[in-house]
């Protein structure tokens, strides 16, 4: 105290009277927090053992001297809450109140002691009142509203908002904040109105919302009800951009390309946009295998676009559309394909100096590679296309993958290799360089070194894009449960090298090998179980009979998967494929429709449920094409 006296002695021959009262009270502020630290750490450390009663004991003294309040208020209000001590939580709010009137934790604090002390219809009255005060004041609302977001009082959080909306005639404000309360909520409808309310804002704010949408909308009926919101708004608001944008979105999100198309075409007439959205949504029906709504598609903008860059897009487009279709036809018609190889080329003659050509010559390598056995011809103009300077890093870098693939039918198993690990090394974070990465795990586990393909495949299990990442898991797993229980590895061993052989065309080869391991084997006169690799045994041998075109061999394989291992992670990828054969190579369309309705029954969650729904809804007719004329 002797050093507290000198001090103030100080301050009294140095600063003016005034500087001196205000300095003399900050100083006791300090000093008496300085006293009560102790108790508050007591009181707190009695809170986190669950001894509530002697926190309150501490908190309650403590709340005696002003000083301590800001440091104590959460914790002593939240405590009295908890043990139901409401005339007492009362109390200090009122004191708090006196002291600092306009306080909004207080005055909301307040309302909740009535809440929780079970006086409703008080508390109803009281919040409203509150408010209806604060109404005009935005800034107010927003933490009103999160106040009773996070005590789950939702309906008093829209009302706040609301009622501010309406009085300041703003239907958009707040747009995003009720749309998280409906949310809460559970109303879906309100809280998809607000997020279309939040997109007219700006269009900068419509791929925030498609990505909400496409995390929260997941059912079939989900967007459904969207989509007839969408249509109402487009009608009622013709010239609101987004509104199209978004029902084009979300008929894209249901798989159906026709309906996305019309409106897409509509879209690019209203407003000039030379074909580009309906040439985003052929993209999107080509990668779903929607090979019939793509052409259509494509082959309209190529009519309706003649002068414009998508002309050139549209036509390769055409091409790849004929190509994906013709792979998806067993077995494959090696004329159709030269036809394709003829297509690429008269693209390629008539447009030499377009960026589009070199794509087209890269299909034609790819083609003669692995339909027409001329890999010497492939590798002759992939070379080509890594040596033209006008060559992306990126296409170059595909062509060198390319490349790799070939020596690998070539039985040059070091060329490709060296070709995968310099696309890894140029393009290290890219999705390109994990994909390259991806081929070097497989060559080392075609090769039989399980420990160095799991090296490769544990990194590229957090790859950037799904498709690697899935990939990877999948190869890895079948690792792991063939290493288990045989440390050795032989049946797995004799499986990847099966696959290889395979990879390389010869087909027969593999096929009695298949045949030697579904019997079991042995190595060194020791015997080899096969029945952890069973199951990719009879999905292999199922895809290599269906690409041969004998389709009865294929769907008794995957009989054999469902029946024999039907708990196991390829029973749904064989029950799926049943339809897929029956579907689009037997056309058996009652026998496909059946087995994608089971298939949905048994397999929601499996990741081709969206696709067999669609499949499922198409053949039933409920995308069917309105009569319209021809265009």
């Amino acid at each position: 105290m002797t050093n507290y006296k000198y001090y103030i002695y100080y301050l009294i021959n140095t600063i003016s009277q005034r500087s001196i009262l205000i300095t003399f009270l900050v100083l006791l502020v300090h000093l008496s927090f300085g006293q009560n630290q102790s108790e508050i750490q007591l009181a707190n450390e009695y809170l986190l053992k669950g001894d509530k009663k002697k926190a309150v004991e501490l908190y309650r003294e403590l709340s005696k001297q002003d000083v301590n309040n800001s440091f104590i208020y959460n914790n002593y209000i939240n405590t009295l809450l908890d043990l139901g001590a409401y005339d007492e939580a009362q109390g200090f709010l009122k004191k708090l109140l006196k002291r600092d009137p306009e306080n909004l934790q207080y005055k909301l604090d307040a309302g909740l002691v009535y809440v929780r002390s079970g006086d409703l219809t008080r508390a109803d009255r009281y919040f409203r009142e509150l408010i209806a005060e604060n109404k005009t004041n935005v800034q107010r609302i927003k933490l009103m509203a999160e106040f009773f977001s996070s005590r789950s009082l939702l309906d008093y959080g829209i009302l706040s908002l609301t009622e501010s909306r309406n009085f300041l005639n703003n239907s958009t404000l707040f747009s995003l904040d009720l749309a998280m309360l409906y949310r809460l909520k559970g109303n879906q409808d309100k809280m998809v109105q607000e997020y279309l309310n939040y997109v007219t804002q700006t269009s900068a704010n419509i791929q925030y919302v498609k990505n909400v949408m496409q995390a929260l909308l997941t059912e079939p009926e989900e967007l459904t009800s969207l989509e007839k919101l969408l249509y109402d708004r487009v009608q009622e608001f013709p010239d609101v951009e987004v509104y199209s944008d978004l029902l084009i979105w979300v008929t894209m999100q249901q798989k159906n390309f026709y309906a996305s198309f019309v409106q897409a075409r509509a879209y690019d007439k209203r407003y000039k946009h030379d074909g580009e959205k309906s040439m985003e949504v052929a993209k999107v029906a080509l990668d779903n295998e929607d090979y019939d709504n793509a052409a259509k598609i494509y082959r309209y903008i190529i009519r309706e676009y003649r002068n414009t860059p998508n002309y050139l897009m549209a036509t390769l487009g055409l091409i790849r559309t004929r190509e994906a279709r013709l792979k998806k036809i067993y077995p494959v018609n090696t004329d159709s394909v030269k036809t394709l190889v003829t297509d690429y080329r008269k693209f390629i003659k008539q447009y030499p100096d377009n960026a589009n050509a070199l794509e087209a010559a890269r299909s034609e390598a790819l083609l003669f590679a692995n339909y027409l056995d001329q890999k010497d011809s492939a590798v002759k103009i992939l070379n080509k296309l890594i040596a033209n300077p006008r060559t992306s890093l990126y296409l170059r870098s595909k062509a060198k993958l390319d490349l790799g693939d070939i020596y690998l039918l070539k039985a040059e198993p070091w060329e490709s290799t060296l070709l995968y690990s310099q696309v890894e090394k140029t393009q290290k974070e890219n999705p390109i360089g994990y994909e390259a990465k991806l081929k070097n795990a497989k060559l080392s586990y075609y090769k039989g070194d399980f420990r160095l393909a799991q090296e490769h495949l544990d990194i590229l299990k957090e790859a950037t894009t799904r498709e690697i990442a899935n990939d990877a898991l999948d190869l890895s797993m079948r690792i792991k449960e063939n290493i288990a229980l045989d440390s050795a590895g032989e049946a797995l061993q004799e499986y990847a090298s099966i696959e290889l052989t395979l990879y390389q065309n010869k087909t027969d080869e593999a096929l009695a090998r298949l045949d030697k391991l579904k019997q079991g084997f042995s190595v060194a006169g020791k015997a080899v179980s096969n029945q952890t690799i069973l199951d990719d045994v009879y999905w292999l041998e199922a895809n290599i009979r269906m690409k041969r075109g004998e389709f009865d061999n294929a769907i008794g394989l995957l009989q054999k998967i469902r029946d024999e291992f039907a708990d196991d992670i390829l029973a749904d990828d064989a029950y799926f494929l049943q339809g897929e054969i029956y579907e689009r190579q037997l056309k058996n369309k009652e026998k496909a429709m059946e087995i994608y309705r089971d298939f949905l029954n048994k397999y929601p969650g499996s990741v081709y449920a969206a696709e067999a729904r669609k499949r499922y809804r198409t053949m039933r007719g409920d995308f069917a094409e309105p009569a319209q004329p021809r265009f």
